[in-house]
């Protein structure tokens, strides 16, 4: 198939070391802690008491509203603790979770006997993504299930299979498309039932032969379904990048891939939609890649979600005390200050760097090289917001397209004064963000004191009307009982 080139990228050492180590399943750990925050949208609400007794894959949390995902238990135990823990969050701040010190037995929940997929109303199939509480595994965690249901409402002629995985060090998205194409692959049939007609490209970066061989094998013989192989380009696993790289198209700025046609999922969404609707297995392990310098050797590990990453690289064995923590890859990654956090759906990978691995380099003035609006996959021209976004000027940064920043870190990447580029675009999202949820509440609040000034007024008038209907009323009866009075007397 024709591929298409998107703007900008960098080309990153690869560091994949892993992708030659086979996908490895780790024993669990003393306890889980489980965050009901593990996806974009309002969290779950938890169902269950402290000293219950629950089953693998039983429901803990249930979804609230409709961007929302349910969480399940990843093994059988007994619920220990419920409460404000860390987790895995840019703010740092405590999650509500639950902790389940498991009984050893790893025993499931028993589901009912699933129909055959292709015999399944889309609904229904939406309905059991839903939940089965099956997120982005690329490291969004969008519901997927909401996807389901924007291909039924809108003019979806494409999905896009991501297996670009173009961060370093990652490669469990590798692994799992080279040691599951059949269940990746009946993933996206699945997928492709649920959409009721279209397509499906899965996009694979070339530096990934053997995925790509494994996956092309799977895929023979489904007409519908094709491989693309894209160049190793960060940030090429993007959404909006691949979707330029498979269909030469541009996701107009504030807008979804829907507006054009397109849906994307993982391939580890792939995978999980394909345990949902074959087995009935809600979402509660994934693969992570373990990797860094401080680690004996990298790995790649199917975790059940809530491990601590402590207990994870215990397991993996650390070689030395890591110079820098982080959950996911290093340019897009969450640096963490400890490892007293949990899995979550959305960890792609857990790296533990070495002091080596870890720039130092001392921040210089900006010497408007221009080298960072080269490199901007998005097209924007981060000297210009940065420059605003130093002196807290938003509402500049806004002007010059801060929140289209898909914070891929290119522009800090190839900045020769070592600028934190990224660090404030994201500052300054957020403070945006902030100003626009402030700036929505107080709109609400003036609407509520002017609906209740317009309440107000209408009762009073109301009540006026019904005084003066009243005195109408008692004026006529007192008329009619002068003028009775008037023609009984002689």
């Amino acid at each position: 198939m024709k591929l298409f080139r998107f703007r900008g990228g960098v080309h990153p050492e690869g560091r994949k070391e892993s992708a030659a180590l086979p996908i490895i399943k780790m024993p669990l750990p003393k306890r889980l802690r489980v965050p009901m925050q593990q996806h974009i949208g309002a969290p779950a609400e938890p169902v269950v008491r402290v000293g219950q007794y629950v089953l693998k894959g039983q429901l803990l949390g249930s979804a609230v509203g409709a961007i929302s995902a349910p969480v399940h238990a990843p093994t059988s135990g007994t619920v220990v603790e419920m409460g404000m823990l860390p987790a895995p969050h840019p703010s740092g701040l405590p999650t509500f979770c639950i902790v389940i010190e498991p009984d050893g037995k790893d025993q499931w929940e028993e589901f009912p006997v699933p129909r055959d997929p292709q015999e399944m109303p889309s609904e229904i199939i939406a309905e059991r993504v839903a939940a089965a509480g099956v997120v982005g595994l690329g490291g969004a965690t969008f519901p997927s299930a909401v996807k389901l249901g924007a291909a039924n409402s809108r003019h979806i002629h494409t999905i896009i299979i991501n297996g670009g995985e173009c961060e370093p060090y990652l490669t469990c998205d590798d692994r799992l498309m080279r040691e599951r194409a059949d269940e990746v692959i009946d993933g996206v049939r699945i997928i492709l039932h649920a959409m009721r007609w279209g397509r499906a490209v899965i996009a694979i970066e070339d530096n990934k032969p053997e995925a790509i061989a494994a996956m092309t094998a799977a895929a023979r013989g489904y007409g519908n379904i094709e491989v693309a192989v894209v160049p190793a380009r960060y940030p090429a696993g993007s959404e909006k990048q691949l979707i330029v790289n498979v269909t030469g198209r541009e996701v107009p700025a504030g807008a979804l891939p829907a507006s054009i046609g397109v849906l994307m999922h993982n391939v580890g969404t792939a995978y999980a939609i394909h345990q949902a609707i074959r087995y009935g297995r809600p979402l509660v392990s994934r693969i992570v890649t373990v990797a860094g310098d401080a680690m004996r050797e990298p790995r790649n590990v199917e975790v059940p979600i809530g491990t601590l990453v402590s207990d994870l690289l215990e397991f993996c064995g650390i070689r030395e005390e890591p110079a820098r923590l982080l959950m996911g890859g290093p340019m897009m990654g969450m640096s963490l200050s400890h490892a007293d956090v949990p899995v979550i759906k959305g960890t792609s990978g857990v790296l533990a760097m070495a002091r080596h691995e870890v720039t130092t380099s001392e921040t210089t003035p900006c010497v408007r090289c221009g080298r960072c609006v080269s490199a901007c996959p998005a097209g924007l021209v981060p000297l210009e917001m940065a420059a605003r976004a130093r002196h807290d000027d938003m509402k500049g940064a806004e002007e010059w397209g801060v929140m289209e920043c898909i914070a891929c870190g290119s522009c800090s990447y190839v900045c020769p004064s070592h600028i934190p580029l990224v660090q404030y675009f994201n500052y300054s999202k957020g403070k945006i963000a902030l100003e626009r949820e402030r700036t929505r509440k107080n709109n609400e609040t003036r609407q509520l004191i002017e609906a209740r000034r317009v309440r107000v007024e209408r009762e009073e008038a109301e009540k006026k009307a019904r005084a003066a209907e009243k005195a109408r009323a008692r004026a006529a009866a007192k008329q009619a009982a002068a003028q009775q009075t008037e023609e009984v007397t002689p």
